[in-house]
């Protein structure tokens, strides 16, 4: 098998997360800083998931509790497809992030996690919490 990616999109940030190669377990790999520009925040996904050898994205797609999808959802679905367009090599999918930042912070609060740390790394989580449900529904 090989790695997956998990993305999730943030307007600040774009939290990255890693499946070991077996896709049994997600990790948080590292966040990208939005730089002002969609085209060179792409790139900086597409090349992490290319040094780590990723073959699958995970973008993570920010439902409502009620399964509605509002702007933050259709800008994600229309990151998949420039993804997709962008590298035709690597399968690009939408995936729902329910909930995830709320039990990332969770996570992150239960470990003692200092609040000015928690920001550092809070969306690398989030896309780990989000990757992870991923990996268990493809078993």
């Amino acid at each position: 098998m090989t790695r997956a990616l998990g993305v999730d999109l943030g307007e600040k940030r774009i939290g990255i997360a890693l499946s070991d190669p077996t896709r049994t377990i997600a990790s948080p790999h590292s966040v990208i800083k939005r730089s002002g520009n969609v085209d060179v925040d792409r790139r900086a996904v597409l090349n992490i998931a290319r040094e780590e050898g990723a073959t699958q994205l995970v973008v993570g797609l920010p439902l409502t509790l009620t399964g509605a999808r509002r702007a933050a959802a259709r800008a994600a679905l229309a990151e998949v497809e420039a993804l997709k367009d962008l590298a035709p090599d690597l399968i690009v999918e939408a995936f729902d992030e329910r909930l995830t930042t709320a039990i990332a912070q969770r996570s992150l609060l239960e470990g003692d996690v200092r609040r000015k740390d928690r920001k550092q790394v809070i969306d690398k989580v989030a896309a780990a919490v989000m990757l992870q449900s991923w990996l268990d529904g493809q078993r």
